[in-house]
């Protein structure tokens, strides 16, 4: 994979990690997109806590464990082509599970934190019915203002947002106009603002997202 200039893209090459049952016998498939400093290994250990039994698990790495450079609230292009690449690296695995037989209604999407961000920002420019989206503390990419003119529809797609509502990282403003995002786009949007909780993924998010599996 290359950029549209043809030069490669910082993520294009690197592993992806898979995780559950094997690919060729799953009849649901999930992609687990790490934050800012971590990587496949660490977001495949939320796995464990929501899988249902029938589900493969694909996590790709960032290259240098982090998908773009700055705040995602900067300016796009100052975080290009980290943003770029890393939507491609998720297309492809959506590509992935299809080719397997295993079509996009039955993926879910996950992220947390960057990875959220990515994700969310993937599915909004990717429009179709997914399996579901999670994003765990984060927003679709930008800064204040973007326009958010997302062409296509989810049509149905459950899609939760669960945040601190004092995230350092993750304005609440951001959250809300995420949901607002995908509730025009036709979206089932569930979002959560946690009290004073910390940059973390806490329990009830983890049961939520094991529901959203399970109703697959």
């Amino acid at each position: 994979m290359t950029t549209a200039r043809g030069n490669p893209g910082p993520h294009d090459d690197e592993p992806v990690l898979w995780a559950g049952a094997a690919l060729e016998r799953a009849r649901v498939g999930a992609i687990f997109v790490h934050g800012r400093g971590a990587d496949a290994r660490d977001i495949l250990g939320l796995a464990a806590e929501v899988d249902t039994g029938d589900v493969a698990f694909a996590a790709p790495d960032a290259a240098g464990r982090t998908w773009y450079p700055y705040s995602f609230l900067a300016p796009i292009e100052d975080n290009e082509p980290g943003i770029s690449s890393g939507l491609r690296v998720i297309d492809g695995l959506v590509g992935r599970f299809e080719s397997a037989g295993i079509p996009p209604e039955r993926v879910l999407l996950l992220g947390f934190s960057q990875g959220a961000c990515l994700t969310l920002e993937y599915a909004a420019r990717h429009a179709r019915r997914y399996g579901g989206i999670a994003g765990l503390s984060g927003g679709v990419i930008g800064p204040p203002g973007t326009p958010r003119d997302y062409a296509g529809v989810v049509d149905g797609t459950p899609v939760f947002l669960g945040c601190s509502d004092v995230d350092p990282h993750i304005p609440k403003e951001r959250v809300i106009e995420t949901a607002q995002v995908f509730e025009r786009m036709g979206a089932q949007v569930t979002m959560r603002l946690y009290p004073r909780m910390g940059h973390q993924v806490n329990m009830d998010e983890l049961s939520f997202v094991r529901d959203m599996l399970k109703a697959l």
